[in-house]
């Protein structure tokens, strides 16, 4: 089986060559000594991490799973995951992008994320620890008090504590306003609370000495409703050492991410206390999620890597049948399937949706940095307007891709790939889940078209079409200018329809909302394509020695306009046919 190695070559072709990062970070205040030396050496680092450290604990992982005691009520990660979190943390990854007033490095977020891809290829169970814990810390920075900030920053942005996010409850799941937990107030100004959150990853484990849940629930003289939520930190320990009656009720028994603690979670009145401000917790979980997010929509670039990786290796190792124009390997018994055209259409399906996906997230993560500190309010405006309308497309499209990527590659090993021997199969169990989690991806569409289309009276998505469209005609002479074009008017044409109809009847607008949201997703990545194949181009032209390198970045450019963008064609139409054939079926037709 291929051992995961970094795509760094590709990954600094995005971050240097067609963003230009390092350039845009260096004018940001706070990046001013930015450098992609600096980023060089930080990815070379993460890779060594991520493929010697992490990627060998994540069959083993998988196969041992999470151990829950019912007497003690404790959870115990598998083999070698406690020992390979600590390295991680004393390693400064936890810190990367967190604030230097609590101990973080202060570097910039989107290369956070590129250090996040490489980890959710390596060991997408482990990366989780760390990564749930990024949306307490944001939750805290974003709206915790001072005195909350400076008692717990520190300890979770060092990873000697972990955090968690505590939404769902058995009864609810998006529909929040359902919630039972209670948050009663307390003479100290703190608070009591008590219900039972289910689907908590890292709920429980004994990698650190305490963990921070950071929990959903109503006061109670609250609305009853999602106006009502307010958020709370409950320390698995108090300050005093005492333990906290917040306990782990089991695990999940799940599909996969095996080595990451699901738990459900009692709260007995534990001791909390509040963030931000009361019956405003909706706000603060936001902060959280649309963190966890972006980092799921990571998970699935990093799940869609480990199997393009796993099913390439296999292809060019596998010996069977002649190709369909005589022997191309005539001294063997056999020649590789990878001279086989549909085995090539799965492989490359998997290679042109990966490296468009990369860009398109680079690209948001470096809009976020932008958003958080350009010296110029109306570009933070536009900025935040761009992560705000994206964030949406790159959890949705990522995770999507990242299983049809898997599945695929499960499909180029055949037999092999059903069997644990090659890890495929794990990698399609994984990535089933982060289509579902942090919002169901039908979620992800419905919060397209309801909320971001009309963020800002529609002043986002018309700044998206109108960067799409200078570039266009900046760019007349770039590869598949025209296909861009012709995608983007369709993306147009849709969003109006939706636009319209929508405002008439909302459930127009739900039933367009997936292909809408894939709709826009595909047209995004033919832009980035264009963009790609114009730097490829530029490269080739001015001498560059690297000709596969860039030669394979055309000829990619050229499959997905031939062969992926062509969905356009039938997205637009079923936007457009609206919810006549959705909505006609009465309940009991359905089992007709």
């Amino acid at each position: 089986m291929p051992a995961y190695r970094a795509p760094l070559r590709d990954m600094r072709f995005v971050f240097d060559e067609v963003l230009d990062a390092s350039n845009v970070l260096q004018g940001l205040p706070d990046q001013g000594e930015f450098s992609s030396d600096l980023a060089d050496a930080i990815l070379e680092e993460a890779a060594k991490l991520a493929e010697n450290v992490l990627a060998p604990l994540n069959g083993p992982g998988d196969q041992q799973g999470c151990q829950y005691d019912p007497q003690t009520k404790a959870v115990t990660v598998p083999q070698g995951f406690k020992q390979a979190y600590k390295q991680f943390a004393e390693g400064g990854w936890t810190a990367l992008a967190c604030s230097p007033e609590f101990g973080g490095q202060g570097l910039p977020h989107v290369l956070n994320m590129l250090v996040e891809e490489m980890i959710c290829s390596a060991n997408l169970s482990l990366g989780m620890y760390p990564g749930l814990t990024h949306g307490a810390i944001n939750a805290l920075t974003e709206h915790g008090s001072r005195e909350l900030q400076d008692q717990y920053l520190a300890k979770l942005i060092s990873g000697e504590w972990t955090g968690t996010m505590c939404l769902t409850e058995p009864q609810c799941g998006t529909d929040l306003g359902l919630i039972r937990t209670r948050a009663v107030p307390q003479a100290d100004g703190s608070y009591a609370v008590t219900g039972t959150k289910i689907w908590i990853t890292g709920g429980e484990h004994d990698m650190v000495d305490n963990i921070l849940h950071l929990v959903l629930a109503k006061l109670p003289d609250a609305p009853d409703s999602v106006k009502g939520i307010s958020l709370f930190l409950v320390p698995k320990f108090l300050a005093d050492g005492s333990r906290n009656p917040a306990f782990c009720g089991g695990l999940e028994h799940k599909m996969g991410i095996k080595g990451s603690a699901t738990c459900v979670m009692n709260f007995e009145g534990a001791q909390g206390w509040l963030i931000g401000e009361a019956n405003k917790g909706l706000k603060c979980m936001f902060t959280m999620m649309n963190s966890a997010r972006l980092m799921v929509g990571m998970q699935g670039l990093g799940i869609a890597e480990s199997a393009y990786q796993i099913s390439l290796g296999f292809a060019k190792e596998r010996l069977q049948s002649r190709s369909l124009l005589g022997p191309k390997s005539p001294e063997k018994p056999a020649d590789s399937i990878l001279v086989h055209p549909d085995v090539r259409r799965n492989l490359l399906r998997q290679k042109v949706m990966i490296e468009g996906c990369r860009a398109l997230a680079y690209f948001t993560g470096l809009h976020l940095d932008v958003a958080h500190s350009h010296p110029d309010a109306q570009v933070r405006e536009q900025a935040d307007d761009l992560v705000q309308l994206l964030t949406p497309v790159v959890k949705s499209f990522l995770t999507d891709e990242g299983f049809n990527c898997a599945n695929d590659g499960l499909q180029v090993l055949g037999g092999s790939g059903y069997t644990q021997d090659w890890g495929i199969e794990q990698l399609v169990r994984d990535a089933r889940i982060t289509r579902i989690y942090e919002g169901t991806n039908g979620i992800q569409g419905l919060d397209l078209v309801g909320r971001k289309l009309a963020l800002g009276g529609g002043r986002a998505v018309r700044s998206y079409f109108a960067l799409l469209n200078g570039w266009l005609q900046a760019n007349p002479q770039a590869p598949h200018a025209a296909a861009v074009g012709k995608a983007l008017q369709q993306l147009q044409k849709a969003t109006l329809w939706i636009a319209s109809e929508g405002m008439k009847d909302a459930e127009q607008a739900g039933a367009a909302a997936t292909p809408y949201l894939r709709l826009f997703a595909l047209t995004s990545l033919a832009w980035f394509w264009s963009r790609m194949a114009q730097v490829a181009t530029e490269q080739l032209a001015a001498g560059s020695s690297e000709t596969a390198f860039y030669g394979a970045k055309l000829k990619s450019a050229d499959f997905y306009v031939a062969r992926v963008l062509t969905e356009t064609d039938g997205l637009l139409a079923e936007v457009l046919a609206g919810k006549a054939s959705l909505m006609a079926f009465s309940d009991d037709e359905f089992a007709a």
